[in-house]
């Protein structure tokens, strides 16, 4: 019996289509990190266009903001970054103390740059491993992830938790410092070096690594600022926009630290300059632990806003009331809006607020770094393969908790 293949009647079914076709990726893909659906426009393995469609995560944050009062915001903005949820945090306390016009004690301050820059080296140890493993390098993932857990337990130690710490506080932090928070931390910042200079032996002179990400996924500097890109992103094309450098919030003014910027734009430039923007936080560490006092308050001296001990609720009527009336009416922000941001993992994160004068907030709109970065993806892979759509998609580190606000 001959092969089904050579039988001369279905000679015609052997041929294959030349025109494109058209598949659908996600949102249960793992590539698409089970948010993102992308209709693929492909002739054979390249990419002629495609159409990303966020919005499957129904996340809903905003609306949930103005539904409560405003220091039940903070476990809502924890999830819009899990992976460094401290800057979230700390960018919603800004934007409302900006419109309270109320101060923190320096401690404070030097406190909330510590555990943010804690939060950005964990966020860039996550995106670099794991698009590294998305290559098939599986070790400098297993490195990463162990050093980051590293970092989570100094975390632990000081909010109680290892993601969602919902720790900020606005005009201060939940707790002051544990009294080993200086030593925890610098025992581990060295650990962290170690684990960038073996994961850069690994893989920077490896040809698989190399020829995956370079070349890959481009974006022209021009694009990225029409897009409205920001953090590691655009400063891979070779712009050196950081929030902290052009618009100096806290006291990032007082310390030393470069702006790392790329070349090309391409997957490459990304994985590198979020690597070296873990070593530039690890400089803005160091002098933020020499400068922190040991000693002083860590909230605001404003009862209007900040929660007494609990030992006075516990012994007088007046910390009682004050306690009740911050908790069952919430805080009485100033009518008017202000808006406050950071440089969060993924470039710059801010909140837009308005207040009526109630303790609930009147509007709360978030500026995701995540969506502008999603937006220019499209251009990125025009003309790439599906295989390079991969570790594309894992370079500009979409998280679905701030596409779906």
């Amino acid at each position: 019996m001959e092969p089904f293949y050579e039988d001369e009647e279905h000679e015609g079914t052997l041929e294959l289509p030349a025109e494109p076709m058209r598949i659908n990726m996600g949102p249960s893909h793992p590539a698409m990190h089970g948010t993102i659906r992308m209709v693929l426009e492909l002739d054979g393995e390249t990419v002629m266009d495609l159409d990303i469609q966020p919005g499957y995560l129904h996340r809903g944050f905003e609306k949930s903001c103005e539904r409560g009062n405003w220091t039940q915001v903070f476990p809502y903005a924890d999830r819009l970054n899990y992976v460094s949820p401290m800057l979230c945090n700390v960018g919603f306390s800004l934007a409302v103390e900006k419109l309270a016009g109320l101060k923190v004690p320096e401690r404070c301050t030097w406190y909330r740059m510590i555990l943010g820059e804690i939060s950005r080296i964990t966020d860039h140890l996550t995106c670099n491993s794991a698009s590294a493993m998305e290559l098939g390098a599986f070790t400098p993932f297993l490195w990463c992830i162990k050093v980051r857990d590293w970092l989570w337990d100094v975390l632990e130690q000081e909010t109680g938790a290892r993601m969602t710490h919902s720790f900020g506080r606005i005009g201060g932090m939940a707790k002051e410092p544990t009294p080993h928070f200086k030593e925890s931390v610098r025992a581990v910042l060295p650990q962290v070096d170690e684990v960038l200079l073996e994961t850069e032996s690994l893989l920077l002179k490896n040809r698989i690594f190399l020829d995956r990400t370079q070349g890959i996924g481009k974006l022209s500097k021009e694009r990225a600022l029409a897009w409205g890109v920001t953090g590691p992103v655009l400063r891979s094309t070779g712009v050196d926009y950081d929030v902290r450098k052009a618009h100096p919030y806290m006291f990032y003014n007082a310390v030393d630290f470069d702006v790392p910027v790329g070349h090309d734009g391409d997957n490459y430039d990304r994985f590198m300059v979020r690597f070296e923007e873990v070593r530039q936080s690890m400089k803005i560490i160091e002098q933020c632990l020499d400068k922190m006092p040991d000693k002083g308050p860590i909230n605001a001296d404003d009862p209007r806003f900040v929660l007494p001990e609990k030992l006075d609720v516990y012994n007088t009527i007046e910390a009682t009331i004050a306690h009740f009336k911050i908790v069952m009416e919430g805080i009485k922000v100033p009518a008017g809006e202000a808006y406050g941001f950071t440089e969060g993992g993924n470039g710059e994160m801010g909140f837009f607020i308005v207040s009526d004068g109630s303790g609930t907030p009147y509007r709360v709109r978030c500026r995701p770094p995540c969506f502008y970065n999603l937006q220019a993806c499209r251009e990125m892979l025009i003309g790439d393969m599906v295989a390079d759509i991969v570790p594309t998609f894992g370079s500009i580190n979409m998280i679905g908790g701030e596409c779906d606000r």
